[in-house]
């Protein structure tokens, strides 16, 4: 009954230990400029961190900053190799892909021009049919 209780508690402090050593490692990728995902489902890029006080910046979208615990984040995102692999030019609008006879006529040159310079009150006028 004790070499089990023994065995039990070896494995338990073996686990622990191992996922110590991963936490640790993880943390010391930690830097500005890192991109990383909260234990909460955030995702940011530090900006700042506070060894002593166990607090990191992270800017969420450009000019939002939130502050949180160190053991909050919960993994460094490392980019991907696909997204990396597919040029700008490959990527295709939603106004490249309706049909031109659904579009009004300056959209029909934007989209022959492959800009856009439809204002957001032109869109909700189109889209609910306003224009007729």
């Amino acid at each position: 009954m004790l070499a089990a209780l023994a065995v039990l508690m070896f494995f338990m402090m073996r686990r622990n230990k191992k996922t110590q050593q991963q936490q640790q490692q993880m943390q010391s990728k930690f830097a500005p400029g890192v991109d990383v995902m909260t234990s909460f489902g955030l995702f940011g890029t530090i900006r700042s961190i506070d060894e002593a006080e166990n607090k990191v910046v992270l800017e969420l979208s450009p000019g939002h900053l939130a502050t949180v615990h160190r053991q909050a984040i919960a993994k460094v995102v490392e980019p991907a190799a696909a997204e990396a692999a597919v040029p700008a030019e490959e990527t295709v609008t939603e106004a490249q892909t309706a049909p031109a006879a659904e579009l009004p006529e300056t959209a029909k040159e934007d989209v022959a021009s492959g800009t856009a310079a439809e204002t957001p009150e032109e869109t909700l006028k189109r889209l609910n049919g306003d224009s007729k």
